[in-house]
């Protein structure tokens, strides 16, 4: 089943076109490739109003069923990615970010630093990934089989078929 995607970037520089944004046209490639319909995409500044508004905007209104964020997950004053996210979210996902956090941890001693969070917003599933081009990739490769079976249960009518998912 093919579903509709979008790809936030959360960078101050990012935004200002101080820096160029890798991460999130990377991401935006790995979705397509995943047979995903990515119907939207931005780069906002580290800004609370502005991430909530824009999550709220494609679970609401765009009724985009999976949303990837990049950027603000880390330890710097501005870095309040999660903290939005977890704002507008009816219902948190936390297996998702530390399923995530367990492959970096893998990779790198730092992938316990990631304070990304996830959650379900009506139909939408919103998922925070760090910054990074290289980060962001191993941790929504590291999840995606497991999110597009959510996703199917997400919008499924009843429930989707766990037991023969999990064969």
């Amino acid at each position: 089943m093919s579903y509709k995607a979008a790809v936030i970037t959360i960078s101050d520089k990012g935004y200002r076109g101080e820096r160029e944004d890798t991460s999130g046209p990377n991401l935006v490639n790995i979705l397509r490739d995943k047979g995903m319909d990515v119907c939207y995409t931005t780069i906002i500044p580290d800004d609370m109003e502005m991430i909530k508004a824009e999550l709220i905007k494609c679970a609401d209104e765009l009724n985009i069923t999976l949303v990837l964020t990049t950027g603000g997950t880390g330890f710097s004053p501005r870095d309040i990615t999660p903290e939005a996210t977890m704002a507008v979210v009816e219902r948190p996902t936390p297996g998702i970010p530390e399923a995530m956090r367990a492959e970096s941890m893998k990779i790198t001693p730092r992938g316990c630093l990631s304070r990304s969070a996830a959650g379900i917003r009506k139909n939408s599933l919103i998922i925070n990934l760090p910054g990074s081009k290289k980060a962001s990739q191993e941790n929504l490769l590291g999840v995606i089989d497991a999110v597009e079976h959510g996703l199917e249960m997400l919008c499924s009518q009843g429930s989707a078929n766990c037991a023969e998912a999990a064969k």
